[in-house]
């Protein structure tokens, strides 16, 4: 399941300081580079190459989290956090132990994760508070605010985000100083955002 092998480095996609549709609360949001799944329609496909994106030391991605008080916790998406999870695993736990929450998405199921037998898969998933797991599958539309699609399902892992509300599937857009666009979250037509996007 893991495919990045530096335990004190990890192959970051994006990093987003700031944000408040990828999670409850504003949080930071973190997106690796790599994803050994090809779900069809994947919303973030220039994500999915192992060879993408930059190598980042955990030392300064909880540097990063940690910096900004007013961020509830962290979300770590991409790509697929578990093809990173020794490395996403010691973040998370820093990022715990400073009072932080940390929700994973990833397109393995529960099950799965649970029966891998490497020791990061089972210490990211003990550094979780929240989890929203299964692959994406383009033909099941869900309209919850933090599933993908229908099928996916969230799996909480400790009591922190249970009974919590979450905002309406909300999408946002970031322009940066060159003009470039980033755009982030759960639009209710992810299809025609990315023709948008691509014309």
């Amino acid at each position: 399941m893991s495919s990045y092998a530096e335990p004190d480095h990890l192959r970051m996609a994006a990093y987003l300081p700031r944000s408040l549709a990828n999670g409850p609360g504003q949080r930071a949001v973190l997106w690796v580079q790599g994803c050994p799944q090809r779900c069809p329609g994947c919303f973030n496909p220039d994500f999915l190459s192992a060879g993408g994106g930059r190598s980042v030391a955990v030392d300064a991605v909880v540097g990063w989290v940690l910096e900004d008080p007013e961020t509830e916790g962290l979300s770590l998406s991409g790509g697929e956090p578990f093809a990173q999870a020794a490395a996403l695993a010691a973040v998370s736990e820093r990022v715990r132990a400073a009072g932080k929450g940390v929700l994973v998405f990833t397109g393995f199921t529960l099950r799965r994760l649970r029966a891998s037998g490497q020791p990061g898969v089972r210490r990211l998933l003990a550094a979780a508070d929240l989890l929203v797991a299964g692959p994406f599958v383009r033909d099941a539309p869900s309209r919850h605010p933090l599933l993908a699609s229908a099928n996916q399902e969230l799996v909480y892992l400790t009591e922190r985000y249970r009974g919590q509300s979450l905002a309406p599937c909300r999408t946002e857009f970031r322009i940066g100083a060159s003009g470039s666009v980033m755009v982030t979250g759960f639009p209710a037509d992810a299809d025609a955002l990315r023709r948008v996007q691509t014309s």
